[in-house]
Parts: structure tokens; C-alpha cells; sequence
């Protein structure tokens, strides 16, 4: 028998975790919300406060760690709350369950510092110090989707690491919005934007059984700029793309140059129409590039999920399109505390395949 569910939201992803409730109640009969807050002193110090019992329960904690339009008072001014004090307020919830919970599962879509994931010089190593704190906290399973390098649940092997792949969803939002897709490989093209962007692409492409093209960004070695080398150029390698439909897939959209300057080459290659596929939106320095790129015909479609908080500008865009996700993270959390296999949802090729034979006929 599945243990009762206990389902924490922190203020970043609320809105999240109430629609999350209402799917699980529609399933279970029963609500299984527990509030928490994490008020702040004058200094800007906090603490976390639960508003309900967690014991024995299945707890399941969410939060956006992307989520900059929360303030909190420090020394009389509003500071906004970065990454760092989302995943600071993470921790106070999960000091808060005191161990008495039965079982503590953290579901972060966008896996804090998953982007400092590597060493190539002196630095820290973020992501990897952020597991083994959760790890040493007493955090069972880390739910996130479409980490930036899935390599990193090698850094706590005897943790459990859910990386999930949106990819059905993208699937079925694609092919539901545009019924004029020819799925094969004379008339359409699955593009890697670069080389870590590559698995996805593989993964897709051979489901719809078309070919991929990839970009390869040339860095300049000789500097470092923002803590990277900067981007020189982006060569393509891949075949003809005239007169083809193609999707570009990547885990997010930030700044957007690199993601700009990849379509407007798809673009002057001859492609007919180029669709991008992206995780995260970010769009962390506006929408206005987006916007010249789109009225000069670069791209036709912008896909995201809402699994971060998505800006109100971005949902009137008459280019975006918007991947719902909260049906899709209770259906894993209803899976895990059943302790049925999450493999089917974790990689779900089975109902891809399925979704693309009936676009098909």
C-alpha cells in the first residue's frame, strides 16, 4: 500500500504545486498540500516553517530555482531572490521536516547550478557540492528534467536522480499545432544547436526516423569572458536542408545569441520553416531580438515548458507556444509513491512512436 503523500511548494513554485494538488485530488480523492513559508529578519537572514504535520509521510518538495520576480526586505530595500536564495530556502523546508519524515523527494526542474557541472580550470564545482548536501540532508530522489549534463547522478550513486526528457510533450504539442508536417527525411531535420544539445537531437530524430544536423561552437581560448571562452562562430555540420522543415532542441533558451545566430544560418541555408524546441526559456535579456528575428522570417515557432516561472510577455507572443507539464509531474510523483517504475515517463519512446503512427494516418 502506498504511503499518504505529503506535498510542499515553496513560494517560487506555488502556483505549480497547487494545480500538482488538484491533479493528484482529482486521482486520489484527497488533497495533499502542505503550506510552508520562510519568513525574513530585518538583516535578510530566514527560517523555514511548515504548516502541517510530514510524519510518515512521502514528502515531496517543490521549487523553481529560476523564479527572480520574488522580493524579500533586506535593510530597508527589495532585493530580488537569486538561484542561491531559492536553493538556501530548499534546505530550511527540508531542515524543517525535523527527520520525521518517512521518505523526502525534491523536485527541481531546472537542477540549480546544473550549468557549472564540469572542472576545466581552478573553480568550483557546483551542481556536484549542491547533491552531496541534499544527499547528506536526508534527500531520497532529486527529480529534475533534462539536466544540462545527466552525468552528474554519478556524483551520488546510491541517491536516486530522476532525469526526465520532456520530449513527448514537445512531441504531441508539435504535432497537434501544425497538422502539416511530413515526417520523413526528405522533409524534415532534427538540429543539435551544439555539441551537448547532440543526445537529445539522437534521441528524437531516430524516433521520428529522420536525419540530424549539428552546430559546432568555436570558442576563442585565448580569453575568458563572464567566466567562458567566448564564441567565435558556429560551423554547421550536417547535410541539404533546402526546402525542409527543421527542429532545433536544446535543454534552454538564456541569453538567446547563440540560439539567434543558429536559425538565421538555418535560415540563409534554405530551410522552409524552423521550429525550436527548448526546456527552459529564460530569456534573460528580454524578448526584443526574438522579436526582430521573427518578423524577419528566422524562425516560425518557439516551444518552452512552463516547468519555471515563464514571463507575462512571453505567454502574448504570438510565437510561443507553451508545453504544459503538471499533469506529467503528478503522474511521477502518484508513480514513485506507488514504487512502480518510472522508466516509461522517465524516456517514454514507446508513446512517442504511438503519438507520431497516429499523426501519421
Amino acid at each position: 500500500m502506498a504511503q499518504k503523500i505529503g506535498l510542499i511548494a515553496l513560494e517560487s513554485a506555488i502556483s505549480t504545486g497547487q494545480k500538482v494538488d488538484r491533479i493528484l485530488q482529482s486521482w486520489r480523492g484527497e488533497s495533499f498540500f502542505i503550506p510552508c513559508k520562510c519568513p525574513r529578519f530585518n538583516s535578510g537572514e530566514a527560517k523555514g516553517i511548515l504548516d502541517g504535520s510530514v510524519r510518515d509521510k512521502d514528502v515531496y518538495i517543490m521549487v523553481d530555482v529560476c523564479n527572480n520576480t520574488i522580493t524579500y526586505q533586506m535593510d530597508g530595500s527589495a532585493n530580488r531572490m537569486s538561484p542561491d536564495d531559492h536553493y538556501q530556502d530548499l534546505k530550511r523546508i527540508i531542515a524543517a521536516c525535523n527527520g520525521k519524515a518517512s521518505r523526502i523527494n525534491v523536485i527541481m526542474p531546472f537542477l540549480y547550478e546544473s550549468r557549472q557541472h564540469r572542472k576545466t580550470m581552478r573553480e568550483s564545482l557546483d551542481c556536484a557540492v549542491m547533491l552531496r548536501e541534499l544527499e547528506v540532508m536526508g534527500v531520497h530522489n532529486v527529480i529534475t528534467f533534462d539536466a544540462h549534463d545527466p552525468r552528474m547522478a554519478n556524483v551520488v550513486p546510491l541517491n536516486g536522480i530522476e532525469n526526465i526528457s520532456p520530449a513527448l510533450q514537445f512531441t504531441q504539442g508539435f504535432l497537434t499545432e501544425y497538422e502539416d508536417i511530413q515526417i520523413d527525411k526528405e522533409h524534415l531535420m532534427f538540429i543539435a544547436p551544439d555539441e551537448g544539445a547532440t543526445e537529445r537531437v539522437v534521441f528524437l530524430a531516430s524516433l521520428f526516423g529522420v536525419n540530424i544536423g549539428m552546430f559546432y561552437k568555436r570558442r576563442d581560448y585565448s580569453i575568458i569572458v563572464n567566466g567562458t571562452n567566448p564564441i567565435v562562430a558556429h560551423d554547421f555540420c550536417g547535410g541539404d536542408i533546402t526546402g525542409m522543415d527543421v527542429i532545433i532542441v536544446d535543454d534552454m533558451i538564456d541569453s538567446g545569441g547563440s540560439m539567434l545566430d543558429v536559425v538565421c544560418q538555418l535560415k540563409s541555408r534554405g530551410a522552409k520553416r524552423v521550429f525550436i524546441f527548448a526546456t527552459f526559456g529564460l530569456f534573460s535579456r528580454g524578448l526584443e531580438k526574438f522579436d526582430e528575428a521573427y518578423e524577419k522570417g528566422y524562425f516560425d515557432r518557439i516551444f518552452t515548458t512552463n516547468l519555471i516561472i515563464q514571463k507575462k510577455e512571453l505567454l502574448e507572443k504570438e510565437y510561443y507556444f507553451s508545453i504544459n507539464m503538471e499533469r506529467y509531474i503528478a503522474a511521477i510523483i502518484d508513480t514513485i509513491n506507488k514504487g512502480e517504475s518510472l522508466q516509461k515517463l522517465n524516456r517514454p519512446a514507446e508513446r512517442i512512436t504511438e503519438t507520431i503512427k497516429v499523426y501519421k494516418k
